[in-house]
């Protein structure tokens, strides 16, 4: 469940955007736009809702994970469709992003609930397979964390754009790593993808709350719908922490 942002892999070079100032506002790798300024009216407010938003997704994603745990037949329906769920949650993922300044607000925020919905049918396999004591402890354990990343993320007054690359690569590492232990196995590389994944996605919530914060994601047009994107990053952070806490605490899988 690494489904990033296409549009989001941490280059935003979107075209200049005019300012209330009569200046440009852009966002990218690209040197050229780096020092540009953030858009104000996008940015206000941004946050929060962002925040809201990413919460409800959690909440969605809880209850629809324990509704399918009480279903026997809709947990073998999800068993036996996994890889095809895996693709329509990445699809999902894919056209909001591509779609997202043609969308209503209401469906680009009702596409996100659909994704969250999809991704807690998908936490009840993980729910069947781990023990309530493992689950939970890597469920407190990535509120923890991404708490503490978020705060940091949002209080710093370190630019955290120069670590996007990094992360970004990692975050491909860890993809690779994850498909080749699914051959592999062992439980040795698991952990070792807990561990470094854990610091990958601590590091992406910082990122994430800070960009969100200063309104870098000037390619969109209206604050509603980027709220709703920056929620999806920040749903992704907080689920992928929670994933690979798991593998962490994965000595408590049922035989």
């Amino acid at each position: 469940m690494f489904n990033r942002n296409p549009n989001d892999p941490y280059r935003y070079d979107a075209p200049d955007v005019t300012d209330t100032q009569g200046g440009s506002a852009g966002y990218g790798w690209d040197p050229r736009v780096l020092t540009a300024r953030p858009v104000t009216g996008v940015r206000e407010g941004f946050l929060t809702a962002s925040f809201v938003w990413m919460f409800l997704a959690l909440v969605v994603s809880a209850a629809t994970a324990f509704m399918t745990l009480a279903n026997e037949s809709a947990l073998t329906l999800v068993a036996n469709n996994f890889i095809i769920l895996i693709i329509a949650e990445f699809a999902m993922v894919l056209g909001l992003s591509a779609a997202i300044n043609r969308l209503n607000s209401t469906v680009a925020l009702l596409m996100l609930f659909v994704y969250a919905a999809l991704n807690g049918a998908m936490f009840a396999i993980i729910l069947a397979v781990y023990n309530i004591g493992s689950v939970t402890s890597a469920f407190v354990g990535a509120a923890a964390i991404f708490g503490a990343a978020a705060l940091y993320g949002y209080v710093t007054g370190r630019d955290l754009t120069s670590l996007g690359g990094l992360l970004f690569a990692g975050l491909i590492g860890i993809v690779v790593a994850s498909l080749a232990n699914l051959f592999i196995g062992g439980s040795g590389l698991s952990f070792v993808i807990g561990i470094v994944g854990t610091l990958i996605f601590t590091g992406l919530t910082a990122f994430d709350v800070q960009r969100i914060k200063n309104g870098r994601m000037a390619w969109i047009q209206n604050r509603e719908n980027a709220s709703v994107l920056g929620a999806l990053a920040l749903y992704l952070d907080f689920v992928n922490l929670f994933l690979m806490l798991l593998r962490v605490t994965g000595g408590g899988a049922r035989r």
